[in-house]
């Protein structure tokens, strides 16, 4: 379980990477800061998983889970989301380390 998680977050990590890229780059070219929103990444790159995440969201979910919630979180910096998802992964699968000395067992 934790190898399954630590590879999400690695995952999540690089896509985080390439939106942090690319938002770099169009700041460079408009010569002020360019934050994309996720949902504006989500829906140029694949609309149709979009729609099936907002499908499950009202049929498995209230109704207010989706509105304020998830709605907000979309309309953050997409690099900004993937951060927080691969910390959430990253800590999911951390093990901590046993002390050495005179009380480690």
């Amino acid at each position: 379980m934790r190898f399954i998680a630590r590879v999400f977050s690695l995952i999540f990590l690089v896509f985080a990477v390439i939106a942090g890229m690319v938002d770099a780059i169009q700041s460079v070219a408009a010569g002020q800061p360019v934050l994309t929103p996720m949902i504006e990444s989500w829906t140029a790159n694949s609309p149709d998983t979009l729609a099936l995440v907002a499908g499950m969201f009202d049929t498995y979910l209230p109704g207010w889970v989706w509105d304020p919630g998830a709605v907000w979180l979309l309309s953050q910096p997409a690099f900004a989301v993937f951060l927080l998802f691969s910390l959430i992964f990253y800590l999911i699968g951390y093990r901590r380390t046993k002390p050495a000395g005179r009380f480690a067992a």
